[in-house]
């Protein structure tokens, strides 16, 4: 018998131990650490005043840090900085959330109750009562939603042919180091942080010099809105038209197929849901926006469907308008401003949904 069979004979086999198993917590742990960390929380604050801040900063703490020790002595450094880590990710996800879910709760809660069908369907009238002889105004809204519709379309159809078509050229036909694509792409960074404000006085200037004095219209906010949009659809686009395979434009070449078809046919198909997505960021980006619209387009109680001429207010302005310039019946439009505000939280949420519905019904086959 060898000296190498003796070796192999004579050291004992046991169970394969599997490192990255054994010393681990139970699954659940992280709950458990949750509750006992709000548990303790509670505790230290019942003899010094409750208080919801101070209670879920100090379950925070706790959590982390007994996550951490836990985690040390059970497992391992690795582990234990893994969770701490994931601990903090999480925290920080829940703190910037919080601003989203109060606005949101505030607004429904106040705005809720102010909507419904009269309130959506009617324009803000006075009403005369012949027995008492008051005046009464009725705040509807319907002026207000046909005007951010027809304000915001407009911005829609002038700045995301732009924004893609902009897009297209800088990433399909530009070359880089060429004046032309340095200038367009110093341009777009420079729009992207333009105040809002600036959009609506240089719309305001820019039609007041065409057509007159106290030229507001419509279309002069929408032109506000569009110089806001553009540069927010020329950069979603680009890095969505960046993302797509060169492998898919090769082999379209390799076939034979032209350049504008490869973008019309292969490109854009396949990048439709990002540039959709990309779109919708930049309506939703300026929906909401008060002081350009207020500016080039001012306010009015009446319905106005005519985007070159007169007046004409949409949804943020009206819920500025209410606040700041309320009607004898002060609470009345506060509520309404609400209800405004309410409304067109519901109107972006439609328009997300629509813009889905699209996005899966003209993408390719393979991506839905």
């Amino acid at each position: 018998m060898t000296a190498s069979s003796v070796s192999r004979t004579s050291v004992p086999r046991g169970p394969i131990v599997n490192s990255l198993k054994s010393g681990q917590l139970p699954r659940f742990v992280e709950l458990y650490a949750v509750v006992a960390a709000l548990a303790i929380s509670a505790g230290v604050l019942a003899a010094i005043g409750f208080n919801v801040v101070g209670w879920l900063v100090i379950a925070a703490i706790v959590y982390l840090v007994g996550i951490g020790v836990l985690s040390s002595l059970v497992e391992n450094r690795r582990k234990a900085t893994d969770r701490v880590v994931r601990g903090l990710v999480t925290v920080a996800f829940l703190i910037a959330m919080a601003p989203l879910i109060s606005t949101l709760y505030t607004v429904i809660d106040r705005g809720i109750g102010v909507v419904n069908w009269n309130f959506v369907s009617t324009t803000t009238k006075a009403v005369f009562n012949p027995t008492t002889f008051k005046v009464t105004t009725n705040i509807g809204a319907w002026q207000a939603v046909v005007g951010t519709l027809i304000i915001t379309g407009i911005a829609a159809l002038i700045s995301i042919p732009i924004g893609i078509l902009t897009a297209i050229y800088l990433v399909e036909y530009s070359q880089k180091a060429t004046w032309m694509s340095r200038t367009v792409t110093f341009l777009v960074d420079v729009m992207t942080g333009i105040p809002s404000i600036v959009a609506g006085l240089f719309a305001f200037s820019l039609f007041t010099l065409i057509v007159g004095p106290k030229a507001f219209s419509g279309f002069s906010a929408s032109v506000a809105l569009a110089v806001l949009m553009v540069p927010i659809v020329v950069r979603s686009s680009e890095e969505m038209l960046k993302l797509v395979s060169l492998e898919l434009r090769e082999a379209s070449y390799a076939l034979g197929v032209s350049k504008f078809a490869t973008i019309t046919k292969i490109v854009l198909p396949t990048a439709i849901s990002g540039l959709v997505t990309g779109v919708m960021l930049a309506i939703a980006r300026v929906i909401g926006e008060t002081a350009p619209i207020f500016i080039a387009a001012s306010f009015t109680p009446n319905l106005n469907l005519n985007a070159f001429m007169g007046a004409m207010e949409t949804l943020p302005v009206m819920a500025y308008s209410e606040y700041k310039f309320p009607s004898t019946d002060i609470q009345g439009s506060i509520a309404a401003a609400w209800g405004a505000a309410f409304l067109l939280i519901i109107l972006v949420v439609i328009l997300n949904l629509i813009a889905r519905i699209v996005a899966r019904v003209f993408s390719p086959k393979g991506l839905r």
